[in-house]
C-alpha cells in the first residue's frame, strides 16, 4: 500500500505528520454489493491525481504532514475488527494526531467512536448517510454496518443528515429533532446551522459515501437516489469545522468500480478538503 497523495516522502513520515490516515479494508457484514474492502486502496490510488494546493482554503495542508498508517488487522469477526480499530485509533489519539479512517464498510466507525467517547465524555457524532443504520442487531451481529449508529447512540449524541432510507424497526430509535431527512432539506440551507446546533463541542464526523447522490458517487454498496451534492456538502462541512472541535472523521463505503474512478477521486478530494478546512480553522482543533 502506497501513501496518500503524490507528495515528497518527508511529509508522509509519521514523526513529521500532524494528520494520520488509517485504512481499514473491512467488508465482513455488507449485504448488497460487495467490494468495500477495496475502498481504502482505491482512495489512496486516486489521491495521486489531486493537486496539493487547495484553492478554496489557499493552503497546502500536506506540508503539515499526512501519514498513511500501514497496519494489518485481524478480521476474523466483527467484534475483533471493532476492538482492533479502537486500539489503533487510541494509539494515535494519544500522540495528538488528527485522524481519518478510510473504509471499508461503515462498521469500522464503531471502534473509532468508542475510542473517542472514552476520551471525550461529551462527544457527539455527525453522520452523513443515506441510511439510518439504527438497527439493534442485523444478521446476528450488533456490530453489523446496519447497526453502527445505534451503537454510536449508546456512547454519544448522534445527529443524522441526508437520511432517506429507514426500516420500520429503526423508527423507535430515531430522535426526530436530530435527524435531517434528505427530502426535507433539498434545496434549502437553514438546516445546516440547525444540525450543527444539535452537536456538542466535540464532534466525530462519519461520512458514508452513499450520503451523496449516486449521480456523483455511483460506486457504493447501497446507492440510493436523492442524496447530497458536492457544494452543499462542502458548505455544510465548512460551517461545522468553523464552529466545532473535530476529534476525528471517517469516509466509508466506497465500493470501487473497474471502469469508473469518479467516486474514488471524489472520496480522495473529500478527505483532503476536510484536512484543508481543519488546517484553516485549526484554532478549533482538539489537542
Amino acid at each position: 500500500m502506497d501513501y496518500f497523495l503524490d507528495m515528497p516522502p518527508h511529509y508522509a513520515k509519521v514523526e513529521n505528520a500532524k494528520y494520520v490516515i488509517l485504512p481499514v479494508p473491512y467488508d465482513g457484514t455488507s449485504t448488497y454489493i460487495k467490494g468495500a474492502e477495496k475502498g481504502p486502496q482505491a482512495i489512496i490510488n486516486a489521491s495521486d491525481s489531486i493537486e496539493l494546493y487547495d484553492i478554496q482554503t489557499e493552503l497546502e495542508v500536506y506540508k503539515s504532514g499526512i501519514n498513511t498508517d500501514i497496519h494489518t488487522y485481524s478480521f476474523s469477526s466483527p467484534e475483533k475488527m471493532v476492538k482492533e480499530v479502537k486500539e489503533r485509533v487510541a494509539f494515535f489519539m494519544h500522540q495528538n494526531k488528527r485522524l481519518c479512517l478510510l473504509g471499508g464498510e461503515h462498521s469500522i466507525s464503531i471502534g473509532a467512536i468508542q475510542a473517542f467517547a472514552e476520551k471525550y465524555p461529551n462527544l457527539s457524532v455527525l453522520q452523513i448517510d443515506a441510511h439510518a443504520d439504527l438497527r439493534e442487531t442485523y444478521n446476528g451481529s450488533k456490530y453489523n454496518h446496519a447497526c453502527v449508529m445505534r451503537r454510536a447512540q449508546q456512547m454519544a449524541i448522534v445527529v443524522q443528515v441526508g437520511i432517506r432510507s429507514v426500516c420500520i424497526e429503526e423508527k423507535e430509535n430515531i430522535i426526530p429533532e436530530n435527524i435531517f431527512y434528505a427530502h426535507k432539506i433539498v434545496g434549502k440551507t437553514e438546516w445546516m446551522q440547525k444540525a450543527i446546533d444539535k452537536l456538542t463541542d466535540y464532534v466525530y464526523l462519519t461520512i458514508d459515501l452513499d450520503g451523496f447522490d449516486p449521480s456523483i458517487v455511483p460506486a457504493t454498496g447501497t446507492p440510493l437516489p436523492g442524496g447530497l451534492l458536492w457544494y452543499e456538502t462542502i458548505t455544510f462541512l465548512e460551517l461545522l469545522i468553523k464552529s466545532k472541535k473535530i476529534v476525528g472523521f471517517d469516509v466509508v463505503e466506497l465500493c470501487p468500480q473497474n471502469n469508473d474512478n469518479t467516486s474514488d477521486v471524489l472520496a480522495a478530494v473529500l478527505v483532503y478538503k476536510i484536512f484543508s478546512l481543519m488546517e484553516k480553522y485549526g484554532v478549533r482543533m482538539v489537542s
